[in-house]
C-alpha cells in the first residue's frame, strides 16, 4: 500500500514537474498538446519564387529596307514602248555641218529636242541607254534616208552626248570622248501624243510619208 502510493505520488510529482516545465516556456498543457501534435514542417517559413525568367537567343535585327529609287519626273506610264537605233543632230540654222534650218515646229533647237521621221509633233517621251534615262520632246523631223535603215530617232547632241559618256562641242556640233558612237541602240517610252500630225504607233521611215497625215 505504502509503495503504491509512492508510485502515485511520484507519478503526480513527475506529472507536476512537466507541467512547470512547459509552463516556463510559454506553453499550456493545451498548447504542449498542440506542439506535440504540430507536423514537424508547421512552423516552416514558406518562401515563394518566381520561375526564372526564360533568355531567348539574340534575334538577328532585320535588315533595313533599301530606299526606293526615286525615278526622274519625266518618268511616267507610257502609252507607247520600243526599240529603235538613234543617232543626233543640231539645227540651229546656222548652216554648220550641214544642218537644214530651224526645226520643223518652229521652236528653237535645244536639249532635249528630237527629231521623228513619223511621230506627231509635240510628242514627249524617255529614252533608254545603258539604264540611263534622258527625256525628249519631237519638235522636227528625221532623219531622213538613215531612218529607212532603222535609225528611227534623232536625238539632240547634248542628250546624245550624255547618253553615251561624251561631251557635246557647240562650235562642231559633234559629240567627242564617247568612243565614236554615232548610233546606239535605245529603248524609247511614248508618254504623251502630240497634237500634230503623224502617226501614233511604232515609227517608220520618213520615206513613207506618214508625217504628213
Amino acid at each position: 500500500m505504502y509503495a503504491l502510493k509512492g508510485i502515485l505520488k511520484n507519478k503526480t510529482a513527475t506529472t507536476a514537474l512537466a507541467t512547470a516545465g512547459l509552463a516556463v516556456l510559454g506553453l499550456g498543457t493545451t498548447g504542449a498538446a498542440s506542439a506535440l501534435a504540430a507536423p514537424p514542417h508547421a512552423n516552416h517559413v514558406r518562401i515563394h519564387t518566381k520561375p526564372a525568367a526564360v533568355v531567348k537567343p539574340l534575334e538577328k535585327p532585320a535588315a533595313a529596307a533599301k530606299p526606293a529609287i526615286k525615278e526622274p519626273s519625266f518618268v511616267k506610264p507610257a502609252v507607247l514602248t520600243g526599240t529603235t537605233t538613234a543617232s543626233y543632230f543640231w539645227d540651229d540654222a546656222s548652216g554648220r555641218a550641214g544642218d537644214t534650218g530651224l526645226p520643223a515646229s518652229g521652236k528653237p533647237m535645244q536639249k532635249g529636242m528630237a527629231a521623228s521621221p513619223s511621230w506627231p509633233l509635240g510628242t514627249e517621251g524617255y529614252v533608254v541607254y545603258k539604264g540611263v534615262k534622258k527625256p525628249f520632246f519631237v519638235g522636227d523631223r528625221g532623219p531622213g534616208n538613215p531612218s529607212s535603215r532603222g535609225v528611227m530617232l534623232d536625238l539632240d547632241g547634248q542628250t546624245f552626248a550624255e547618253l553615251t559618256g561624251g561631251t557635246f562641242d557647240m562650235n562642231t556640233l559633234a559629240v567627242k570622248g564617247n568612243g565614236g558612237f554615232g548610233h546606239i541602240p535605245i529603248e524609247y517610252h511614248i508618254t504623251k501624243w502630240g497634237d500634230g500630225t503623224g502617226l501614233k504607233a511604232a515609227p517608220v521611215p520618213f520615206s513613207v510619208g506618214a508625217w504628213k497625215h
